[in-house]
């Protein structure tokens, strides 16, 4: 969505609430607003993937290079 990019362009994230806040502000010309929901959930680390996931891409995950711990794609199986 190009209006919450421009909305948060330039700026810091260096809160929750100021993401969620300039998320929110983001619109477009002909009125249509954005929803921003916060999932507070923490999940457990050290999970495996499940089978499921495992069935749906290659064996390998393609990890980009800006911060691959957090930037990677599962490519599914041809």
């Amino acid at each position: 969505f190009p209006h919450v990019s421009r909305a948060c362009s330039g700026k810091l994230f260096d809160t929750l609430e100021r993401a969620v806040t300039l998320m929110r502000i983001a619109a477009t010309n002909s009125g249509l607003l954005t929803t921003v929901n916060v999932i507070r959930r923490v999940d457990e680390t050290g999970r495996n993937a499940t089978d499921e996931i495992k069935r749906l891409t290659t064996e390998e995950v393609k990890f980009e290079i800006l911060l691959p711990k957090w930037n990677y794609t599962l490519i599914p199986q041809s």
